[in-house]
């Protein structure tokens, strides 16, 4: 895959997103990999309505057929997307947000039906740690909201409240579930937040303490997005001490250290690869 520019993230969006927690890189995921990732896209939809067929969706999920799908943490079941996920654009967005040392978190696919794609409440992505660990205690991570589709309001954008209007800055604060939905609501204020408007192959990257939403889907298309997260630091359960969700080691000393020969559920989490699951 073609490498990102060396000058990939400004001086004044690294300054954007250190006081206001996000920035927007347009049109930076090159073509191939944008490619890639949609064909990929179309192949874990198809695995989610599966599931939904042979219900085995919970009734506890985000996800409901047709409106909105998250497919979380099954990059291992692709030959291909781990190459974007720990590769030199990841890694550039990284470092720019998080320092020298960064580690893969969580990593879903997020997409909204075509007419009928639901919005999804205000929330900190932080707010989903610290309502199943309430002790939790993390610095933030960074969420890589990556578009593979032109989005604005039409579609259901993200949008964003940056920490001087939401007062984000250093605290997570405490969510509500929505009995719906299943969503987890952390804002009920009037303030709409920025809505990003930004064309397929865009990154908009935010922190896991920045509140933000998505309105619903209103056009014929679907609304496609990948999200990987990464880390400073593995996030560990403030009682048990156990780790949270995934922490695979992506950079260190801000060089890519990720090797997909040790990448495995038993160390950093997740799910294996079919063929290998037990």
């Amino acid at each position: 895959m073609s490498k990102p520019s060396p000058e990939l993230v400004s001086a004044a969006q690294r300054a954007l997103y250190a006081s206001e927690g996000y920035m927007v890189l347009e049109g930076v995921i090159p073509e191939d990999a944008l490619r890639m990732l949609r064909e990929e896209c179309s192949y874990f939809l198809g695995y989610m309505d599966a599931r939904f067929d042979a219900g085995l969706v919970g009734g506890g999920a985000l996800s409901f057929r047709g409106k909105r799908y998250f497919v979380n943490n099954l990059y291992r079941y692709s030959p291909r997307t781990w190459r974007f996920i720990f590769g030199d654009l990841m890694a550039e967005v990284c470092r720019a947000t998080l320092g020298e040392e960064a580690y893969l978190f969580n990593e879903q696919w997020v997409v909204k039906g075509g007419e009928q794609g639901m919005d999804f409440s205000w929330h900190q992505d932080s707010g989903y740690v610290k309502f199943m660990d309430p002790g939790t205690v993390h610095p933030p991570y960074v969420t890589c909201w990556c578009a593979l589709d032109d989005v604005d309001e039409a579609n259901g954008t993200v949008h964003l409240l940056p920490h001087s209007r939401g007062g984000t800055a250093k605290r997570i604060i405490d969510h509500e579930r929505d009995p719906e939905t299943n969503d987890l609501i952390g804002y009920t204020g009037d303030d709409p937040g920025i809505a990003i408007e930004a064309p397929a192959g865009s990154v908009v990257a935010f922190s896991s303490y920045n509140l933000h939403s998505s309105g619903a889907n209103t056009t014929r298309k679907m609304r496609r997005v990948y999200l990987p997260q990464y880390a400073p630091a593995p996030l560990r359960h403030s009682r048990t001490g156990e780790r949270f969700n995934l922490a695979v080691p992506f950079l260190k000393d801000g060089h890519i250290v990720y090797n997909q020969a040790l990448d495995t559920p038993e160390r950093w989490g997740g799910a294996a690869p079919p063929g290998l699951a037990a």
